[in-house]
């Protein structure tokens, strides 16, 4: 609480921040054990790949695949393609939390991520060859790029023995093998 908060970001900021100090308050008042878990962007098998209101992973995974199905020249995306994004398989996410449980962490606010950071330019080139869609990228600038980065500080949660272990790279290859295998279900939803 002692910046001004990403517009683009800032009512869903406030409500991260709000449950820190809800944690705070209850154990300061009733004792209650209460960690909050900050999560990197996460994506993964059974995420929302809609067109219209995904993240950035889910998102560029479907609508790339709809551009090759079209075989579309160009393929459009918001902002200059710059911003840094840390990205998390929701795999990683589940151990960290198993990893917290079973070794019986106390800390009351964790930061979860994979350490590693990506531009969307590139994400999207690796999301392009994974699809192998084979048309152009272009990306919008009347669009916003939102923060020009997010890279979670990790150092506690590593400092008790647990990293993440599965590379971006596994992860999408995961992640748009599940959306293949389910793409007739998610038409039809």
């Amino acid at each position: 609480m002692n910046g001004v908060l990403e517009p683009t970001n800032s009512p869903y900021a406030m409500a991260k921040l709000t449950s820190i100090e809800l944690g705070r308050s209850l154990k300061q008042q009733y004792g209650h054990q209460i960690i909050n878990l900050m999560p990197t962007n996460l994506y993964g098998p059974n995420d929302n790949f809609s067109k219209e209101n995904s993240h950035v992973i889910p998102g560029l995974i479907s609508r790339m695949y709809n551009s090759k199905m079209l075989n579309e020249k160009y393929f459009k995306i918001w902002g200059s393609g710059k911003p840094l994004r840390e990205f998390l398989y929701v795999d990683d996410l589940s151990d960290a939390v198993n990893f917290i449980i079973s070794n019986e962490i106390k800390e009351d606010l964790i930061n979860i991520g994979s350490g590693e950071e990506i531009s969307i330019n590139d994400l999207a080139i690796k999301i392009k060859n994974l699809v192998g869609f084979s048309g152009e990228l272009k990306f919008d600038n009347s669009k916003p790029d939102g923060n020009p980065r997010k890279l979670l500080d990790t150092k506690l949660i590593n400092s008790f023995g647990w990293k993440s272990t599965t590379s971006l790279d596994d992860g999408l290859k995961h992640t748009y093998n599940w959306f293949i295998k389910n793409i007739k279900d998610l038409k039809n939803n």
